[in-house]
């Protein structure tokens, strides 16, 4: 993680960090199409449960120096990705299919993907 990626502590968001397709749905990383955070949370909402996910991955972080359960540090890290909308059903309800971690080139996102500034 670069310095540029830190704010107060934290990673910055892939949503800010990223590129977003034209829909919202998901944010590009190295090629790959990530699920995006739900927007239709409330903002207080959201940062509850982004500071639960931040907990999360420190304590994965400890358990894997030896300081802590690591299956329980990992389940909370999803619970807390499933809650934002990131994982587990999507949140969205026209039907799309969801390609999250999908490569984009093999998405309907490929032009949009190709277009984008390596």
């Amino acid at each position: 993680m670069s310095h540029e990626d830190r704010r107060d502590g934290r990673r910055a968001t892939a949503d800010r960090a990223h590129a977003k397709t034209p829909d919202g749905r998901y944010f590009i990383v190295a090629g790959r199409l990530w699920r995006s955070t739900n927007p239709g949370l409330p903002e207080a909402e959201r940062q509850s449960l982004v500071d639960e996910l931040m907990d999360a991955r420190r304590a994965v972080k400890n358990a894997k120096a030896g300081k802590g359960d690591l299956v329980a540090a990992r389940a909370a890290v999803d619970a807390a990705k499933v809650a934002l909308g990131e994982r587990g059903p999507v949140w969205w309800h026209d039907g799309a299919p969801d390609f999250n971690r999908h490569l984009a080139k093999n998405t309907p996102y490929a032009d949009w993907a190709s277009a984008l500034k390596p």
